[in-house]
């Protein structure tokens, strides 16, 4: 068994988008960003089964995108727990004895190359577990309640880190299992690795794979699928 299953985690409301709408239902050239998104891992041959995970409300309407869109890989939607950490975990356990690698990707993040994404899935196929990354263009600041500076960080030494993430399979399942047991909260799914005594290595990604958070985001994102990384140009 070599199959490869991807988690895409769409579950939140996007607060920082001030929108009524979710930010993952947006429109983005003609299609919602969802769209998008899961399109992107539907091209890609290796990839054997997609996992949405999505807000309660919208699983009817992920369903009709499936079907509208032709996104047969996605097998599986599944409603999100209240934290992230929570959605990615249910969406592991509907890939239990299906898959033995996964990757985990936002759903507003619809920009990542194959390439890189092929890269990370390689990379974890020799190490275990790889995340894509790019290195920090600004200086860092590390800075207390009261906004004073307390140290800088050599920038050399900071990355910026994206998705996918990718892993065996019961490797990740075995970090959230940990998690679960131990109630203990990970900014994201390689830091649950790392707790476990598992290295994770960086592939360098590039500054395309935007995710799309906040308002600023969106000219930048429409610039990015007009001139860069469209269906046509990924």
């Amino acid at each position: 068994m070599n199959q490869l299953g991807v988690v895409i985690v769409a579950a939140g409301k996007g607060s920082r988008m001030r929108t009524e709408e979710s930010k993952q239902y947006l429109e983005l050239d003609g299609k919602p960003i969802l769209v998008h998104t899961l399109a992107l891992f539907q091209r890609i041959a290796q990839v054997d089964t997609i996992v949405l995970v999505t807000g309660a409300n919208d699983v009817e309407r992920c369903k009709a995108y499936v079907e509208q869109y032709g996104l047969h890989k996605v097998r599986h939607i599944i409603v999100g727990g209240k934290e992230r950490q929570d959605s990615v975990y249910r969406g592991l356990q509907a890939l239990k004895g299906i898959v033995e690698w996964v990757m985990v990707h936002d759903g507003v993040r619809p920009f990542a190359a194959e390439e890189h994404i092929m890269a990370c899935w390689r990379k974890a196929k020799e190490t275990e577990a790889a995340v894509l990354a790019v290195p920090v263009k600004d200086t860092i600041k590390v800075v207390d309640p009261e906004g004073t500076i307390q140290s800088t960080p050599d920038r050399r030494s900071l990355w910026a880190i994206q998705t996918p993430q990718a892993f065996r399979f019961s490797l990740l399942l075995e970090a959230y299992e940990r998690a679960e047991k131990e109630q203990f909260t990970g900014t994201d799914d390689a830091m649950l690795v790392e707790r476990i005594g598992t290295p994770v290595q960086v592939v360098e990604a590039d500054y395309y794979n935007i995710k799309i958070t906040t308002p600023e985001d969106l000219p930048w994102a429409s610039w990015i699928i007009q001139n860069v990384r469209g269906e046509d140009k990924s």
